[in-house]
This record gives C-alpha cells, structure tokens and sequence, in this order.
C-alpha cells in the first residue's frame, strides 16, 4: 500500500511540477552513488578492517614456516578487552546516560520526564548494554561501531483455542479487526426434538474456533549494524553531511512481503546466490560463511539484496536537495520505495577520529604492528630456546642408524659403527638479549594506547614501594586516554542516537504508555514533547573508582550531618532533602537500583494524621452554649420559686377571702336573713385556681424542654 501511496505521488508531482525528476532519473542516480559506495567499502574499507578483526583473534599472519615457533602475540585483543571494562562502566554506571536540556523554565518538568523515558526505553525495551558492547567494540577494532534507531511496527500475537461458542459469540470477534479465526469444528447444542422438526426449526449451533489475536506494539529499534552492512560514500566528512548512507543487508523474499512489497516483484528480484559474497571482512568475522550452502527449495527463502539508502538529491526541483529515504532490492538496485525523510537514523563511534574524515583510527590501527614485531622477537626467542634444548645433530653418512638418529625419545640409544660418528651441533640461548626489545615494545603500546600493567594497578615491582600520589597519578595517566575516547563517543554518538531516539517516540508514539520511573508508575504522553531540546551526555568521567566515589559520597555526607546538627535544619548550607540525595546515590553505588527501599524522599514526606484539635471557634461558641444553658436553668429556678411564691400567696389570699367570704355570709344572713351559697362561690374559686395551675405547669414543661434540647452551635 505504502509502494502504491509513493508511486502516486511522484505521478502527480510530475504532472504538476515540470521540474520533478522522473523516477528513471532517480534510479540512475542512485544505483550509481550506492555502486560507488559499495566499491568503496568492499575494496578499500573492508579489507583494512578484516585484517585488524585477523590481529584481534590472534590468527597466523601467513607466514609461518613448519618446524618453527608460530605462536603470535594478543596485543590487540588484550588492549581492547582492558578498556572495554572502564568505558561499559562509564556508560552504564548510570541510570541517564544522556539529559535533555529545557530551552526555558517551562520545559524544565517535560525535560526531566522526557530524559527518564528515553533513557528507560534504551535500557529497558532495548537490550542498551549489549548495543553498546558490540558498537564499542566495533569502533576500538574496525575504526567505526554503528547503531541504527528506527521506529519498529511490530504486532504481538496471542493464539488461543475457544471451544463452545454460539452464533453471537462468533459474531462478536468475528467483528473486532484485531482478530482472525479459523473454525475448526461446528456441532449441534443440543439433539433436535419431534416439534422442533414437525415446524422445520433447527437446533442452534455451537462452535470451536482457533483464534489469533494481533495487537499493535509499535516501540523504538536500536540495534547495532555489522560494519561491513553500513555504506557511506567515499567524500563523507561525518554522516551528517554525507550524500549517501545506506544500510544494505542480504533479505529473504518472505521478509520483504512481510514489508509490504509486492510478491511477485520481489520473486522476480530473488537469486540464489549472496550478493554479499565478495565481502571479505564479512567472512572473517564469521568463517563459518565460508561453507554455508542454500539448499533449501523454498521460494520464499530465496535471497534478495536489500538496501535501505537515505541519500540528499533535489527531486521537486527547487535547487536545494533534500534527504530522501530510497529503499532498492536486487542486482540492479531497483528503487521498491522513495519517501521524504527527516533525520539519517544512524549514530557513530570512532575512538580516534581524523578531522575531515569519517573514517579515523581504531585501537588496532595503532597497535597492530606492536604485535606482530612482538610474535616476530617471541617466535624467535622460542626457537633459540629449542634450539639449545635439543640440538641439530651431525653424523657420518653409512656409520649411523638413521632411525635412531631420527628418534627423539628421551634416553634412546644410537647406534653407530665407531665413536663419534653422531656429534651435536650446540646451540646457545640468546633470548635474553631480546627480552629488552619486548619490554620497549610495550613501552610504546603504553604510550599510545595509556594501558600498562602499572595503570591496572598488576605491576608490583613498580608499585610496591611508591607513595600513594605516585600510583594515583600513574592509574591518572592511563584513564586520561579511556576518558578520551569516552568523551568523544558521548559527544558524537551517544548525543545523536538519544536525539534520534526522542524524535522517533514525539513523532510516532500516539498512545500513553505507562512505565516506571523513578521507582513510581508514570502515564508518559509524548506527543507534547519538544523532539529538538539540546542533549548533554551524563557519564561518569573524572569521578574515579566505585571505592574512590563511596568515600567521597561517606565524607561528603558527614558534612552534611554537621551542618545540619550545628545549623538546624533549616539553613542556608544544606537541607534534608540534599542529605537524601547524597543517600540515595551511595545505595545506587553499592549496587541497589531501588533505592526507595531503603530511602523515603522528604519532598513526598507527609506526617502521620493526628485528631484534629478542637477550632478557637468552635470553643468559644461552646462556653457561650455553656453559658446560656446555665443561664436558662438559673432562669428556670428564678421562675420555680416565682411560682411556688405565687401559689402561695394564691393561697393565703384564697383562705383570706374564704374567711372573708365566710365571714360576710354569715353578716349578712345575721342581718338580712338571706341564704348565701357559699359552696357554689367556692366552686368558682377553684376553677380559676386549677386554671392558673394549668397555666404555671405548661410554662415548666416549656422550660425543662430548653434544657433538654442537644447543643447546636450553628443555632446558638
């Protein structure tokens, strides 16, 4: 689809643009560069390279003679293999091998997340340390290591067998697109019954399927690129301005269709043979390509020479080229696809690059010829050495046994016709006089590489009686020249690939992705992200040893405690937070990634929840609850005894008027004769009183209800 996409465009381009060059043009022009590049590699580069990977395993120089000592000297793959160790470490001791740099305080945070992440999928989705490894190791004997970072749009796929599904079930992912299933087998639920078949229903089906399930994972690719692979015009200063780099590798037909290209334009492109067969550093990094045979029928299997090439050509006819990826299979390098591109994803490292040259110098340009003068004086001190330990022998043609002569076990007779007929040829030992010239040799490859048995701290001859300053500055000396080549490789290939790396997950990650860092679980969105922010290579040159930093990290935190016991634990030296830092990197030294478990982070520090203490308000508003409350029951009692006063005062003037009452009937009956009712005038009188009783009782219930009623300050 992508191939049909890219045809229809340059079409359109064409009719619209006059100056559009046409795809005969481009195919011209790039054939011819990457036949350039190839030529270049193949005769020029390569076998350079396989010599040194040659001096790097040790093989014979191809001049050794039977009978004579053939042993050669490691002094390539013993130089490499003692700085690979410094410089892993000094990469991957690390957590952020490379930080992102804001351009101003607002990206200070999107910085920080986007230097974790990147970092993360180095370490974590790729294999970062052994990309490093074989780039590393590259570079110190075959001039350049190369890593290619690509976004990869890979699927994971789940197979799982389903038994038992009935007709929705079967719809329902036979509808999901991410889905695809065979069905193995459809059988009946259920047996059909005498009704079922007298109105012609059916029983429903049941089904068991086998079912793939393909799910996107699309991620960032680093991967480091066997040298021989990497094409690179001859007139290239650096990659950045090269008009070509290419990526080439031997494909098979199904990995192309796999790509997406056409099936029977890539059969028609397939051989049977390895266009890559007249590359020799190729086979002698691995002979065992030597006898490899391709037996196999398959027709997907068949071979195809693929090359990805990102080449500068001006197509839209501007007058300003402009880099373009063109992907070509086949001897003919026939363009399959041509699509603008943005960045060349490769990244390079070069131990001891020569300015205005992409190609510099390894480890073993420098030390290859140490090593052979080195097997040459060894090889014929070991013959010295045989010589005078068993001797040529000189005997009287007819007087010897020849088979005796010719036995050379230990304590064999000879047997000769008469005394001294078989005399030997002495031979002194002369190897001691060329043991000097094996120790100037190794003074040289110390000179030039900085790696000495001193350095390592192995000679003790030279470092037994010397003061501490003295093997400082001897181990000093040798690690100025690992940091060297460390500090070019941060500089120029670390920076570029962790660049890349950013620029493909701000371009192509379309999802959030949760992952963890800093030992928490982080939703990462991207798409936000600035992918042209400056990045500073983080490694650790300078610092010293593991032990060396311990102790510093050990004094340095004792100062810390003092200021903070003298000062307290706010002042303007130091705080908690800084003593936790200093913390967290010794248990990091000591080799604890987690360092949460043993540390907690006083920024996220929050105290243990206490019962709230009660609010001035609220206390106040309590006192004046307290207080009116005393004063209703104080009000209360002040109305009781007004009552029980006033009932009795009712009562006196109740007996008052009786007597009163009593006293008048009793006049006026004496005077006048006439018959008072007295009863029903104290009658009257009672139901006033109950009245006013009644009325007393309903103002005390009023107030035992006030004093009864729950405390509410926002009523009060």
């Amino acid at each position: 689809m992508d191939k049909e996409i890219d045809d229809l465009t340059n079409e359109v381009n064409e009719l619209i643009n006059p100056d559009y060059m046409d795809d005969d043009e481009l195919q011209g022009i790039v054939g011819t560069e990457i036949d350039d590049a190839i030529d270049f590699i193949d005769n020029t580069v390569s076998p350079i390279r396989a010599k040194a990977t040659e001096y790097y395993r040790g093989e014979p120089f191809g001049d050794e003679e039977d009978g004579r000592s053939q042993v050669v000297s490691m002094d390539v793959r013993d130089t490499v293999q003692a700085i690979m160790p410094s410089l892993m470490r000094v990469f991957t001791s690390g957590d952020k091998v490379v930080e992102f740099v804001p351009r101003g305080p607002e990206d200070v945070a999107m910085a920080k997340q986007a230097t974790e992440y990147v970092n993360y999928v180095f370490q974590k989705d790729n294999a970062g340390f052994l990309v490093l490894h074989s780039a590393f190791k590259d570079a110190l004997v075959r001039k350049n290591g190369v890593i290619k970072f690509y976004w990869d749009e890979s699927y994971e796929t789940q197979t799982s067998e389903m038994t038992g599904l009935d007709d929705m079930a079967l719809a329902a992912l036979s509808g999901d697109p991410t889905v695809s299933m065979d069905i193995v087998s459809s059988y009946p639920a259920f047996e059909q019954t005498e009704e079922m078949a007298a109105v012609g229903q059916e029983a429903p089906l049941l089904h068991d399927i086998r079912a793939t399930r393909r799910l996107p994972q699309g991620r960032v690719k680093v991967e480091a690129v066997p040298p021989e692979e990497f094409l690179i015009d001859r007139r290239a200063k650096s990659i950045e301005d090269a008009e070509l780099v290419a990526h080439r590798r031997v494909v098979t037909v199904s990995d192309l269709v796999a790509m997406g290209y056409d099936r029977d334009e890539i059969d028609s492109l397939a051989s049977d043979t390895d266009e890559m067969d007249m590359n020799v550093e190729r086979y002698t990094r691995n002979p065992a390509l030597t006898n490899a045979s391709s037996d196999r029928s398959d027709p997907a299997m068949r071979k195809v020479s693929y090359i990805e090439a990102y080449i500068k050509v001006d197509r839209d006819g501007d007058g300003i080229a402009e880099l373009r990826k063109v992907c070509v299979a086949g001897v003919g390098n026939k363009i399959l696809s041509d699509q603008p591109w943005d960045v060349v994803p490769f990244a390079s490292f070069c131990p001891d690059p020569e300015p205005h040259d992409y190609f510099g110098m390894s480890i073993a340009d420098i030390v290859m010829d140490i090593q052979r003068i080195k097997s040459v004086v060894m090889r014929n001190t070991l013959d010295s050495l045989a010589m005078s330990i068993h001797p040529r022998i000189a005997i009287t043609e007819g007087q010897v046994n020849i088979d005796d002569v010719l036995n050379t076990e230990t304590g064999a007779i000879i047997r000769q016709r008469s005394p001294g007929q078989v005399q030997p040829l002495t031979m002194p030992f002369v190897g001691q006089q060329a043991f000097p010239v094996l120790t100037y040799m190794d003074e040289v490859k110390q000179n030039r590489t900085g790696i000495s048995k001193a350095a390592a701290g192995l000679d003790a001859d030279a470092l037994q009686s010397s003061t501490a300053g003295a093997v400082a500055a001897t181990v000093n000396a040798a690690q100025q020249h690992i940091e060297m080549i460390a500090r070019i490789f941060a500089e120029t290939g670390m920076k570029t690939l962790f660049r890349g790396i950013l620029r493909l997950i701000v371009q192509n990650q379309d999802a959030i992705r949760m992952v963890r860092l800093s030992n928490e679980f982080v939703p990462i969105d991207p798409r936000s992200w600035n992918a042209s922010m400056d990045a500073s290579a983080n490694v650790a040159l300078g610092n010293g040893t593991d032990a060396e930093r311990m102790a510093m990290l050990q004094n340095l935190m004792q100062m810390q405690k003092e200021a903070l016991t003298t000062l307290g634990p706010i002042n303007p030296l130091t705080d908690m937070q800084k003593l936790y830092n200093t913390l967290s990197e010794m248990t990091s030294l000591a080799g604890f990634k987690d360092t949460s478990r043993f540390w907690s982070d006083p920024a996220q520090f929050q105290p243990p929840q206490t019962p709230d203490e009660p609010d001035i308000n609220e206390q106040l508003i309590a006192v004046q609850i307290q207080q009116i409350q005393a004063d209703m029951q104080k009000k209360a009692a002040e109305l009781q005894l007004e009552r029980e006063d006033m009932l009795m005062k009712d009562d006196r003037e109740r007996d008052k008027m009786e007597m009163e009452l009593y006293m008048s009937a009793a006049e006026l009956q004496a005077k006048y004769g006439t018959q008072i009712n007295v009863e029903q005038i104290k009658k009257s009188t009672a139901i006033s009183r109950e009245a006013m009783k009644a009325q007393a009782e309903m103002v005390k219930e009023a107030v035992r209800g006030e004093e009864q009623r729950p405390s509410n300050p926002q009523r009060a």
